[in-house]
């Protein structure tokens, strides 16, 4: 009978350590809250949120409109994190928390600089967990005259809609590539580009943000990307842009994360 229970207790382990080790090595990003401190920039209109240090133009044409952040050092990761989303929540201040206002949730778009200048607060310093909201959302969750106020975040899948877009820029000579509307983890970790001459995948070095570039000269070919996601996610986009294009040409792949 011992026996018998023990055999059937190792069949059981057995998928679920495979379960387990297939979670591991996907690299799911994380879910769990923690603490932090939010601000706002710019006025409610958000004009002052466009562009940025994770290189994204025009947030409204490029899907992220107002629901974006800025982020402290600690969270920016040299601009690896552009691109991720989160899900925050105003908490332990009920004199500026909007009661029963729930979450907002929002892209990481830009970066907010530490400084040592006097008179200027030093939220966004080492080693502070800090989130500089557009206007709008930070008055989705708290008064505006809070200036600043104690939040809980966790990283969310962000949703997007339409496939991973990738916009061409740099001079015949080097290719600079912006890859954004990407879904679910939302930052991207590696990227290759192929040429439909050679068709072979060549590494692609990120140069700001989310900017990717190669010195190879693609000119005149269909170009195809491999992108890689923190969660350790790889999809293939082929053909994604035609042999005659463009540079400030922006093309949509036909899937996403």
């Amino acid at each position: 009978m011992f026996m018998s229970m023990a055999m059937a207790t190792s069949r059981c382990l057995v998928p679920l350590v495979i379960f387990m080790y297939s979670l591991a090595i996907s690299g799911a990003i994380d879910g769990n809250w923690y603490d932090a401190h939010a601000t706002f920039y710019g006025d409610i209109r958000g004009g002052e949120t466009m562009n940025g240090a994770c290189g994204y133009g025009n947030l409204f044409e490029q899907g992220y409109g107002l629901a974006n952040t800025a982020l402290s050092t600690a969270l920016f990761n040299r601009g690896l994190t552009c691109g991720a989303c989160f899900e925050i929540q105003c908490v332990n201040d009920p004199q500026w928390c909007i009661k029963g206002a729930g979450t907002i949730k929002v892209t990481a778009t830009n970066f907010c600089p530490p400084t040592n200048e006097k008179g200027r607060p030093p939220w966004c310093n080492p080693p502070q967990k800090h989130f500089d909201l557009s206007m709008k959302m930070f008055t989705t969750i708290a008064n505006y005259k809070a200036g600043i106020i104690p939040v809980r975040y966790r990283r969310t899948p962000c949703i997007k809609h339409g496939g991973v877009r990738f916009e061409l820029k740099g001079n015949p000579h080097w290719l600079l590539v912006l890859v954004f509307n990407v879904a679910n983890a939302g930052d991207v970790t590696n990227v290759k580009i192929s040429g439909s001459t050679a068709r072979a995948w060549i590494p692609m070095t990120r140069n700001w943000g989310q900017n990717w570039q190669t010195g190879t000269p693609l000119a005149g070919q269909a170009l195809s990307f491999m992108v890689t996601t923190s969660d350790g996610k790889t999809l293939t986009f082929s053909n994604v842009a035609p042999p005659n294009w463009r540079l400030g040409q922006s093309f949509q792949a036909a899937t996403n994360f």
